[in-house]
This record gives C-alpha cells, structure tokens and sequence, in this order.
C-alpha cells in the first residue's frame, strides 16, 4: 500500500531512476559534487533486482566477496558476507546497509514509478512525471533502471481461467509463501527457475517442471566463508582492484584448446566443475570463440548429468542441444540436476507435448493435463531495454526512445544516446553490463558519469549529446565484436529473442578493453559527444570515435 504524500513538484540537477546498486552510488557521487538530486524508484525501497526477486533460492551468480562495492573502504571493514554465494535476504541487506550509511534513502520517492522523461529544447531540462503526480524538472537525467527488472509476463490461452495461486520469480511476494504438500507447476527453466525448483521440491507434495528448452547449469558448491576466505581474498585484493579499474578482471582464462591433450582438457573442466560456479565457462581462452573448444566443455557437462540424473529418459531431455555453453547465461545452482532423482519431481518435456492451455485446475498439455495447486512461471525478463521502453521518454523534437530504437538499441558506448540530450544509461545496451560483474560495471559506469558531469562544470558545458556518427560506429563494433564469438549463435535474451516483436541484435559489448575505451573518450575532451557551453552558443562537435 503506497503511503500518501503530496505530488513532488521540484527543480534540481539531476533526476535518478531506480535504487538499485547503481543508483545508489549515482547519488553518493552527485552529493560529492554538490549537485541536487531527486531519485524515483517503483519499489518500496532499496535494493533494485533483490527487492523484487524473492523466489525461493534467490541467489547472486557472482561470489559474494567479488559481488560487492569497492568504492567504500569503510563498507567493506564493516560487512561480512556469510556464504561463498549470498542469497537474496542477505544481498538486500548489505544494499539497506549501504544506503543507512551513506544517508542515500533521504534522495528517493519510493513507490512511485517513473510515467515520462521529456527534453524541453528551449529550457535544455527535463521534465519528469510520475504515476503519484510528480513534475521534476532536472539538467540531467540519469536512468539506473536495471537490466533485468522487467519481468517478462506469462502469454498461455486460459491462464486467467486458473483457480490456484500464481506466481513470477521476478515479482515474488513479499510474505513467505508455503508450497508444503502441494501440487506445483513450474514454467520455465532458466536460472530463476533452476535456483526456486530446487528449494519448492523440498517440501511440495509434487513439482511438475515444464521444460521448453533445456539449459547448461554448473554447481555453485555453495559454502560458508570462513576467516582464511577473508583472508585470502584481502590478500589477492589489490590485484583484483587494479584488474577491475584496468578493466582487464572476467572469467576468461586458461589456455587454448589446441594448446592442450585431452587429458589435460578434462583435468581443467573437472577442476572447475568441483571449484563451482560461472567461472567454468574459463576453462578455455578460446570456449566462445571456437566452436570445437565449446563442443568440449559442452560435453563435459552433458557427462556430468547423464551421471547425476538416474532416469535415462530424463537425463537426455535435460541436455542442451541448441546452443554453444556460455551462449545462453548459464545458470549456477544447488543440486538442481539431483533434485529429478525426487519420487516428487517429473520434468514435462514440452519438445515433445508442448503447453496448450492453462486450465482452471492445471496445466494442459498436447498429451495429458497436470492438476495442480499453484504455477510458479519463471519466464524471464524485457532484458536491458525493458525497463526503458516501457516509459515515454521523448528527446530532441519530441522524438521518442521507442522510435530509436524501432530497430534495436542503439547508443554510444551504452552511456548515451543521439537526440537525448544530458541522458544517461547505467550498464546500458552496448556496454558489458550483464556479461560482466554488474555491480563492478555499475561503478565503473557510475564514476565516468560523475567525472563527465564535473568536467561539465569545470568546463561550462550545459548541454552533452552523443554524436550520431560516433553511435553508428560504436553500434557496429558491437555488432563486429559479438560476431567474432559464438554468442549469436543462441536464441537467448541477449538478443532479445524470448520477447515476440523484439527486433533481434545483440546487445552486450563483448569486444574487451571497454574501460580503457571509455577513459579515452574522456581523456581526449569527450570525443565522440557534441557539446553545447551555452543556449546561445554553437554545439561542438568532437570528432566520432
């Protein structure tokens, strides 16, 4: 229940949506150069992506020490994570730690969700509207939206018709919610899928899992941290610090395949596969690069679950077969590939008896319908653009974002974008973002915004536009980078291909040596951005990248 106040109704610097990790260090970096901020966020409170996904088993794919702030010295003396991966209750707890610290709460209005960001040309401002009445007219606009923080809702005839409980893992309930005994459907088998069926599996009297497309996941082997973790994580600090500001920190390692026998290929994925987690996909420095690289890991894998699952039958319709390992996200779990030797798990193979109807008392397939209680639907996120389409955001001319992007998003460096004057995107379309460690992309895209915006100032810049040429340039280097790997290869949310209608591009930049990239265009004036000192005066017009 939203709590009443009066419409907000301000002039300020700088407008911030979403408080999510991003947003957070957003204002902690405006207040450093005395700017005035307003922040807006549809939830009722902190914590971005871990406000909302409160499914069963919710938990960072990251490890936690390396999933955590570096700018605040005093933060990380202060807060000790419990387990190698946090699960969501704790994740949210270190960002509602944060923001009492650094007094960030004070800079949002919660529970109200941002309706329109609109360019006025003559006053160079924005004017944005939410759905409690505000009108917030700012220099800047910076957006923290997420990239994965509109959930993709369920389309299946008659599901309105359904007489049980439904649920989406990204809009889970606030208040525990109880499957013991019961009889649960779930759709959908990605990582918050995989993470919850495990957990709901425990205590439901039956899950019935409906599976369209299998995908490769790889044990966490979850833990304790204890003492010697700390302290050997501090040690190896520094170097992880200068890797993260160079630029240079991922999961790509190891040596080529070519460069190895076969017994040493298998040594390095058995001692990933018992280290646990995403680093497996760097195993190989060539894995999503060559497809016979990527054939190896994949059928190591393959191995490892014919091991695990007991049945056959069940066995072979879990093993990915339609694209490379690492194309698709994969998923890092907890004795997901064991919970289908449960007498209460069946996996419903919907290759071969694919979904017709969602009935009043189940789900109904071509062959058989399922009877049951609850349907969790884990169907995924409007990846990367989502959370921006589905606003009215209107640039120079009143042209919108949505017609931008008619053809898929494009943007400069995955910061800015051509026609939206002093509009930011953190972890935007053409940036690393969700192949990387988010909340390390979310600093490094937060400091060279704060460094721009200060720069702005010491130079009398008002106005800063990414350059047309430099956007097209910079979209096709995407394009080219992706197209040197096996990522498009899958029909993943990476290229938006879960969502009918979404115009098909990638768009993660995967080309390497992005902050390096970024802190040129900055070292030389912002090259690559028209800049504008005054409404009377003449933009300049750096030179495209």
């Amino acid at each position: 229940m939203s709590q009443d106040r009066a419409p907000i109704v301000a002039e300020v610097d700088a407008v911030v949506v979403g408080a999510g990790f991003g947003g957070l260090y957003m204002v902690h970096r405006l207040r450093k150069l005395g700017m005035s901020i307003q922040g807006f966020d549809a939830a009722g409170g902190v914590g971005g992506t871990w406000y909302w996904n409160r499914y069963p088993g919710a938990r960072c794919d990251i490890p936690s020490l390396f999933y955590s702030y570096t700018w605040s010295p005093e933060v990380q003396q202060a807060w000790r994570w419990s387990e190698k991966y946090a699960a969501q209750p704790e994740i949210l707890a270190y960002a509602e730690f944060v923001a009492e610290k650094y007094d960030l709460k004070r800079a949002f209005a919660f529970e109200s969700k941002v309706s329109s960001a609109v360019w006025d040309e003559v006053a160079r401002r924005w004017t944005v509207t939410t759905d409690r009445g505000d009108r917030v007219n700012a220099r800047f606009c910076i957006m923290a939206t997420g990239c994965l923080s509109v959930p993709r809702a369920p389309d299946l005839p008659g599901q309105d018709s359904f007489e049980g409980e439904t649920f989406h893992t990204g809009r889970w309930p606030h208040e525990p919610v109880s499957f013991e005994g019961r009889r649960v459907g779930v759709i959908g088998t990605g990582s918050s899928a995989i993470q919850s069926i495990t957990e709901i599996a425990k205590t439901a009297g039956h899950v019935f899992i409906f599976q369209r497309t299998p995908n490769f996941s790889v044990p966490a082997r979850n833990a304790p941290l204890r003492d010697e973790d700390y302290a050997a994580f501090w040690e190896q600090y520094p170097a992880y610090r200068q890797m993260v500001l160079e630029g240079t920190a991922g999961i790509a390692g190891g040596s080529p395949f070519r460069s190895l026998t076969a017994e040493q290929q298998r040594a390095r994925f058995e001692e990933l596969w018992n280290i646990g987690g995403a680093g497996y996909l760097g195993a190989l420095a060539d894995l999503l690069t060559n497809p016979v690289a990527n054939d190896a890991a994949a059928d190591f894998v393959r191995e490892k679950i014919r091991e695990i699952v007991k049945d056959p039958e069940v066995a072979e319709a879990l093993l990915p077969d339609d694209h490379p390992i690492g194309a698709k996200r994969i998923c890092v779990d907890t004795g997901y590939y064991d919970t289908f030797n449960r007498d209460n798990v069946t996996l419903v193979n919907l290759r071969k008896e694919p979904i017709e109807a969602i009935t009043p008392a189940g789900v109904r397939t071509r062959d058989q319908e399922y009877p049951v209680e609850a349907i969790v639907f884990g169907t995924g996120f409007d990846a990367m653009t989502g959370a921006l389409l589905n606003l009215d955001i209107l640039g120079r001319g009143g042209f919108t974002l949505a017609e931008a992007w008619r053809e898929g998003p494009r943007t400069y460096l995955g910061l800015q974008i051509a026609g939206f004057p002093n509009f930011f995107t953190i972890t935007g379309p053409g940036s690393p973002s969700v192949l990387s460690n988010m909340i390390s992309s979310c600093e490094q895209h937060v400091d060279w915004i704060s460094d721009c915006l200060g720069w702005l100032q010491d130079n009398g810049v008002e106005v800063i536009e990414a350059d047309p040429q430099a956007q097209e340039d910079w979209v096709e280097k995407v394009n080219e980078a992706a197209d040197k790997t096996l990522f498009p290869r899958a029909n993943s949310w990476y290229i938006g291909a879960n969502i009918p209608g979404k115009p098909r591009l990638f768009m993660p930049y995967v080309g390497g040596h992005y902050r390096s990239i970024c802190n040129q265009v900055a070292a030389e004036s912002y090259r690559g951005f028209r800049l504008s000192k005054s409404a009377g005066s003449a933009t300049q017009r750096m030179a495209p990248a």
